[in-house]
């Protein structure tokens, strides 16, 4: 959950437990009998200012050093970083990768090192050219201008996506959905204005809006455990926005946008097309993973709940138990707030958004069919323990799964 919007300043199987450090250990290496680790990861490392990022990260940043002492401590093998500010020479994430990723960081563990990555445009910052959020102006400063961007955001690139990979990414594969038009999904979800009793977006606008608040990647990684499809997103935050449920129905559409790619019906070869023209979805048999920060919890906080349930229970993913957490249960019973009128399991928490939201199970790393749950967990540790000093980097925490592939 992107929760640093300027509008918050007005706003006072079963998983094992992240707990210590056995659970996380494992071989410095890669190792073909070893299950894949998978991750994702809200890292928050985004600045309001172009270029702020690499600035800081060239200073010495605090923040940047937690997020890479976690995963030196989970070591996956193929993460996602959500809200990693995108520049298209990648100096952000070369600076991360020499200087934070392959050093020791206090509480982490040894150097870890990434060969290959992923990074593209995104749509959060980029100029629409329209008046999107309908206050009778195109674009301007602060929060004006992010609000009539193609997903919000100050400057193009912020709040970012990064996939590191210790096996091969299949480049000339890689599929992107940003430039996706909403209005080209069947049924999609058009805000309404119940004031106006008309829709939110008039039709000019409606028929050029992009779905994607970020992008929709599939990224096909060359595992030991064979092809996986790295399915990766970060649908918008279903608030900030009034009853014409805007962000809301984005969100849930955003969603939606994976659960038609794995349908793979022939009927959506006419719409589901992405930047480079190939239509379809991901063919039968295919190995995936679908990770990010999902904005959306399957039983509290804001959004179409049933949204993420219906991806969670597609026919493809496979069913096994939501990774857990002692610090997250722990959280719940102590920080109060929403928390007490929450209805999910606590221990499934991946963040904690203050006392007016309260914690909600918002990250996700869903395997397909065809792949073996080993291990997971949610990188969240119980006050105290000795990993706590490096897991705040970011109000989300890392989770991850051990896969192996079926014989």
């Amino acid at each position: 959950m992107t929760v640093r919007h300027p509008a918050l300043a007005a706003l006072p199987v079963v998983a094992a437990l992240a707990t210590g450090c056995a659970t996380h250990d494992r071989p410095k290496g890669p190792d073909a009998g070893a299950p894949l680790r998978v991750a994702t990861y809200n890292v928050s490392l985004y600045d309001d200012s172009a270029g702020g990022v690499i600035r800081r990260l060239d200073a010495g940043d605090a923040g940047a050093r937690k997020v890479a002492a976690v995963l030196q401590r989970l070591r996956p093998d193929l993460v996602l970083l959500n809200e990693f500010d995108y520049d298209a020479e990648g100096r952000a994430a070369d600076l991360f990768q020499q200087r934070y990723l392959e050093v020791p960081q206090p509480g982490g563990g040894d150097a870890l090192h990434y060969p290959h990555r992923y990074f593209a445009p995104v749509n959060t910052g980029e100029p629409s050219g329209l008046d999107l959020d309908n206050n009778g102006t195109v674009g301007g400063t602060g929060r004006d201008r992010g609000n009539d961007a193609w997903g919000y955001g100050l400057h193009p690139g912020q709040y970012g996506m990064l996939v590191l990979s210790r096996h091969p990414i299949e480049r000339d594969a890689v599929r992107s959905f940003r430039l996706l038009r909403w209005s080209t999904m069947p049924g999609a979800m058009r805000p309404f204005d119940p004031a106006r009793r008309a829709p939110y977006h008039r039709d000019e606008i409606w028929a050029r809006l992009r779905l994607s608040s970020k992008s929709h990647w599939d990224v096909p990684v060359r595992t030991p455990q064979g092809r996986v499809h790295f399915l990766v997103s970060h649908p918008t935050p279903p608030v900030f926005d009034g009853p014409e449920d805007r962000n809301g129905a984005r969100n849930a559409d955003e969603l939606r946008l994976w659960r038609e790619y794995l349908d793979n019906d022939p009927a959506d070869h006419g719409w589901l097309c992405d930047d480079e023209g190939r239509c379809g979805g991901l063919p039968d048999g295919e190995r995936f993973v679908i990770a990010g920060d999902l904005n959306n919890d399957p039983n509290d906080g804001d959004g179409h709940h049933d949204a993420i349930r219906a991806l969670i229970d597609h026919p493809r993913v496979l069913r096994h138990a939501p990774p857990r957490s002692e610090g997250a249960a722990t959280a719940a019973r102590t920080a109060g707030g929403a928390n007490a009128n929450h209805t999910g399991d606590p221990a499934e928490d991946t963040g904690d958004f203050g006392p007016r939201v309260g914690n909600l199970r918002l990250d996700y790393v869903l395997p397909s069919v065809g792949l073996r749950w080993r291990d997971g967990g949610v990188f969240w540790p119980a006050p105290g323990s000795p990993d706590a000093a490096i897991a705040h980097a970011s109000d989300h925490h890392a989770v991850w799964v051990d896969l192996v592939a079926d014989e």
